[in-house]
């Protein structure tokens, strides 16, 4: 393996740790409205449950990003360049998203908590189709000309693939955050999270499984149906444990699930990180469009140092923040008696 094919693993691996970190995270974002629907003390157990580790789970994103400058620096300008519009909304999103979670408890006011609950929900459910959009993309190709630069238009970017790409990744990480929130939660907020987690399974593994399937035919080679393979079975496993509130393995399926379809979406990219629909003459490929082997190497001592430590820093702190949070535990809003926070 050269350089170049380390760094594209290495993003790989990056993206697919942000997926399954982050993706829970937007799927108790989108879920947030519905199971905590009628009491403020209901919507904070269901926050609460990624409080202490959803600023974490971006670093994922940031690395990955900036992985990609500085590996790939001609992947990372064509990409940010021909999905501007929709990658710039994604990133409003995620900013939204962040100042409503770190402003919500700020003041004592029903109306402003709306407002911040309001900002949570697009800040995750934005972010969650819109992944599935950017990667299917990618792995579709787009008009790319003699230069590497986006020759399209914006309907371009809008495909079937794409859209289901979008689908895909919306309903996977809603499963995904359900689980969490199943195994996350106690009380009459874990019976909804059952019951969500039950409405959602089906349809879930239709449509990631259809596009899993596309993908692999269209664009899949020999080794990628075993990410397939695999994706079908974290779904096949977190459906039998769920049904036997199984919770611990319920949640490690789903994780599989979305480790597995983003395996599957990388390895039918390669040896490509950008194709070009205008032919393979024009496509971005780990070897036309990386860095020098010089910044390649230094990059490669700093993230074997540096990465070991940030990935036990982070597994500690689930261990720290492992248990269950029920009604019980939350405190009234301050000059609020705990009876009418749970009204």
């Amino acid at each position: 393996m050269n350089l170049p094919e380390f760094w594209f693993l290495l993003i790989g691996v990056l993206f697919t740790g942000y997926f399954v970190l982050e993706g829970f995270d937007f799927g108790v974002g989108m879920l947030m409205p519905i199971l905590g629907r009628g009491a403020d003390a209901r919507r904070r157990v269901v926050l609460n449950t990624i409080g202490p580790v959803w600023d974490g789970n971006e670093v994922w994103l940031i690395t990955a990003a900036g992985a990609m400058f500085a590996a790939f620096p001609e992947w990372y300008a064509s990409m940010f360049s021909g999905f501007y519009l929709g990658l710039l909304v994604l990133l409003v999103a995620l900013i939204l998203r962040i100042c409503a979670i770190e402003y919500r408890g700020k003041i004592n006011d029903p109306r402003w908590r709306a407002r911040c609950d309001l900002g949570i929900g697009i800040g995750s459910w934005i972010p969650a189709f819109a992944w599935g959009w950017v990667f299917a993309n990618m792995v579709h190709g787009v008009p790319l000309d003699e230069n590497k630069q986006f020759a399209g238009t914006v309907a371009d970017l809008f495909g079937g693939y794409a859209l289901l790409g979008a689908l895909t990744t919306g309903l996977l990480f809603a499963l995904h955050g359900a689980v969490f929130l199943s195994l996350k939660t106690g009380g009459e907020v874990r019976a909804d999270a059952v019951r969500a987690v039950r409405i959602l399974l089906g349809p879930t593994a239709v449509v990631v499984l259809g596009f899993g399937l596309w993908t692999q035919l269209a664009y899949g080679s020999g080794w990628t149906w075993i990410a397939l393979a695999l994706t079908a079975f974290g779904l096949a496993v977190s459906a039998a444990t769920a049904l036997l509130h199984r919770d611990g393995f319920a949640f490690t399926g789903t994780a599989l699930a979305v480790a597995a379809l983003s395996a599957l979406l990388f390895g039918a990219l390669f040896p490509n990180v950008l194709p070009s629909t205008f032919g393979a003459a024009y496509d971005l490929t780990v070897y036309n469009a990386s860095s020098t082997p010089y910044t390649l190497r230094v990059m490669s001592w700093a993230a074997l140092v540096v990465t070991p430590v940030v990935v036990l820093y982070q597994g500690w702190t689930y261990w720290v923040f492992r248990k269950r949070i029920s009604l019980e535990q939350i405190p009234p809003p301050i000059g609020l008696p705990l009876e009418s926070a749970r009204d």
